[in-house]
């Protein structure tokens, strides 16, 4: 198969009409220049969800501990509500998209993540929370793409005996894009790339800099698992790989093209 481009967009680009008509606009035109894969979160309209039946929000390092209250909720909304959302919004701008969880077809098989130590050295079990396991590339992805679609990815994994696990977007995308070969996977946020504590984008990140950034602090929450994806990718065999803001279509479809372009992250091994 020729090789994809792996797209994660946090919850927050697609999380009212407006934004999420842009980013349906943008994917469709990606798309027309290569193979796309979207790997979508939805962190905002699950706090949302659950703060409506009265479930305390609780996060480690980005990570959400998930019980089975919360993950139903999560199933909800990132499998339902936003996935389709995103889907259709695809399709209306001229695109071909199919929503997909990573319970599909070996999109993300997982298992329970082992206890999660946090930067501040505390260890937290995260509950019904899903690490990727090593498997060869998700034969539903490349058939789709092969055909012209794009594939939309909630971040869901479901075990060998079935049972659903809350999968970090990132994570999964980072898994993703190794066990894809992906040309790149870009991870596309609010933040202009990776800042450093003068709040300028950091151009280039190397494996010695990122553990500066997690330990002295100025990469957290959210980012840490961010930065771990992009390890993790570049470590499985994607070519290249960024953190972008994508709060603007047009650098969000040149990142995905491969073009430089600002307010972007290069992680490299």
């Amino acid at each position: 198969m020729k090789r994809v481009a792996v797209l994660k967009l946090g919850g927050e680009l697609i999380e009212n009409d407006l934004r999420l008509k842009a980013m349906g606009r943008a994917i469709a035109s990606a798309a027309r220049k290569g193979r796309v894969v979207v790997v979508h979160g939805g962190g905002r309209e699950i706090d949302a969800a659950l703060a409506q039946v009265g479930i305390p929000k609780r996060q480690v390092d980005g990570l959400r501990v998930t019980d089975a209250e919360t993950l139903n909720i999560v199933v909800s909304v990132l499998a339902g509500s936003i996935n389709t959302k995103l889907v259709a919004a695809i399709n209306a701008a001229g695109g071909k998209a199919v929503g997909l969880t990573g319970a599909d077809a070996g999109v993300a098989p997982v298992e329970k993540a082992a206890p999660h130590k946090a930067t501040n050295g505390e260890t937290v079990d995260l509950g019904m929370v899903g690490t990727p396991l090593k498997a060869t590339s998700p034969d539903v992805i490349e058939t789709l793409c092969k055909a012209g679609y794009v594939p939309v990815i909630a971040c869901v994994g479901a075990s060998k005996n079935g049972k659903l696990f809350n999968v970090n977007a990132d994570t999964l995308a980072g898994s993703l894009a190794a066990r894809l070969k992906a040309k790149r996977l870009v991870i596309a946020g609010a933040t202009p790339g990776v800042l450093d504590k003068k709040n300028q984008t950091i151009e280039k990140l190397d494996r010695e800099r990122i553990e500066k950034l997690v330990k002295s602090g100025t990469a957290n929450a959210g980012m840490v698992a961010k930065l771990a994806a992009c390890q993790a990718a570049l470590k499985g065999g994607a070519k290249n790989v960024a953190i972008v803001d994508g709060r603007a279509p047009g650098r969000l479809v040149k990142a995905v093209a491969g073009e430089k372009t600002a307010a972007t992250t290069k992680v490299v091994n």
